[in-house]
C-alpha cells in the first residue's frame, strides 16, 4: 500500500516513527512532512497528501499538527478527501468503518507517539462497512 505523510514542526517525531512502523509492514511512503522543529505552515504540508490521496497517487493519508485541526480543515477542503480527526484506535476505526475515511489527521499535542502509531495501524486495517453508511458518505461531498 501507499501511505502519503505530511506534518508541521508538531509532527516530526511522530511521523518517524509512524514511517519506520509503515515501512516495516511493507508499505510505500511518501514524505511530504518536515523533519525539523523549526515553525512551518501545516497547509503546505497537508495540501500535497490530500493531492496525493484525491489523484491516485496514494491510497492513503496521515497529517499531524499540534491540534489535528489545522491540517485536518486544510486537507478536507480537497474534493474526494474525508480526513478524520482522531484521538485513539476506536475513533480511528469508526472514521473508516462508517466514515470511509482516506485520511487520517492527528493531534500530536494531545497523542503519546505510541497512541499515533496504533491510531494509524487500526486505521489501515479497518475496512468501510458500505451499506447505510455509503448512502450516508455520498451525501457529504458539494457538488
Amino acid at each position: 500500500m501507499k501511505i502519503s505523510i505530511g506534518n508541521d514542526h508538531a509532527g516530526p517525531e511522530y511521523k518517524k516513527a509512524i514511517v519506520d512502523f509503515l515501512k516495516q509492514k511493507g508499505h510505500e511512503i511518501v514524505n511530504h512532512g518536515t523533519d525539523t522543529f523549526d515553525s512551518v505552515d501545516y497547509p503546505d504540508f497537508g495540501h500535497p497528501v490530500a493531492i496525493d490521496v484525491a489523484t491516485g497517487k496514494a491510497d492513503f493519508g496521515v497529517v499531524i499538527c499540534g491540534s489535528g485541526n489545522g491540517i485536518n480543515m486544510t486537507v478536507n477542503k480537497h474534493q474526494g478527501i474525508r480526513s478524520a480527526l482522531c484521538w485513539d484506535k476506536e475513533i480511528a476505526s469508526l472514521a473508516r468503518q462508517h466514515n470511509d475515511a482516506n485520511i487520517i489527521s492527528i493531534p500530536a499535542r494531545f497523542t503519546s507517539i505510541q497512541q499515533a502509531v496504533e491510531m494509524v495501524d487500526t486505521f489501515l486495517n479497518t475496512n468501510f462497512e458500505g451499506g447505510r453508511h455509503a448512502t450516508r458518505v455520498d451525501k457529504i461531498a458539494c457538488k
